[in-house]
């Protein structure tokens, strides 16, 4: 199966759906990563895989300039809308591979990157190309969804992921994201964690899911242990899943 390929089915298909979604318009991490990234106002910032453009949309009129990438034609479109409507003029959009980013070494102070790298087939090549195109003493500065240490809850995550997104390949956990990062060649400054809350009828609707894949979904929400329940904090109602709470992860790392 091609999971690059399944990416640009999928988001193709949500990309407006992603622009207007309140996790990513309006979540606090958003914030969190901006007051991380202690910008001067010269910095040249590369978005990587940029989605509904939030993040390049946030650090545009605070630096020289953001160049836009995503694997996805049509998220690319929509986020340009999005952030050319909010008058940002310095950004740049290309379309690119996250594996195989389309930049020369040493080409960026800072990279971002903010709830894409669960959908990398090979994210250690992506840890891997940020280092590459970032200058000497550079910041990369990540967000994504974490699975928990225990394995019955990561199979557990990373399950209903793959059972809502088919280009879901999988949330890592936190102490494989830090040894990815240092075996890189990353030096971590900040590692920050939170709870994320998540609405299960709208998490849904964002893939497009069918009754019966959601009827499917919601079925293996409520067949799982007892523990698991607990973990997630999952909330039912007459025998419908209302919401469930995962991880996230916020991480500024430097290369050495």
């Amino acid at each position: 199966m091609d999971i690059k390929k399944d990416v640009k089915n999928q988001f193709g298909k949500s990309a407006t759906d992603y622009v207007e979604s309140k996790i990513h318009k309006e979540g606090n991490d958003l914030q969190k990563l901006f007051k991380m990234a202690e910008l001067t106002g010269a910095e040249e910032v590369l978005d990587v895989a940029t989605g509904g453009g939030h993040t390049a949309n946030k650090f545009a009129p605070f630096v020289k300039r953001v160049v836009a990438v995503d694997l996805t034609p049509e998220m690319l479109a929509a986020a340009k809308s999005f952030i050319l409507g909010n008058g940002n003029e310095n950004v740049e959009f290309i379309e690119g591979d996250a594996e195989n980013l389309p930049f020369s070494d040493d080409s960026f102070k800072i990279v971002t990157c903010r709830i894409a790298p669960h959908h990398f087939p090979n994210v250690k090549q992506f840890i891997n190309e940020v280092h590459r195109v970032l200058h000497s003493e550079g910041t990369f500065l990540l967000v994504d969804n974490v699975a928990p240490e225990k394995n019955e809850h990561d199979h557990f995550y990373n399950k209903i992921e793959k059972k809502r997104d088919y280009s879901h390949f999988r949330a890592w956990k936190k102490t494989e994201w830090i040894a990815m990062l240092e075996l890189a060649g990353f030096e971590l400054q900040e590692l920050h964690t939170f709870e994320k809350r998540f609405a299960f009828d709208s998490w849904c609707e964002r893939m497009k899911l069918s009754p019966s894949e959601k009827m499917d979904l919601s079925n293996f929400f409520l067949a799982t242990t007892e523990e698991t329940k607990k973990k997630f904090r999952i909330i039912t109602e007459e025998e419908k899943v209302i919401s469930f709470t995962g991880e996230s992860i916020i991480v500024k790392a430097k290369k050495v």
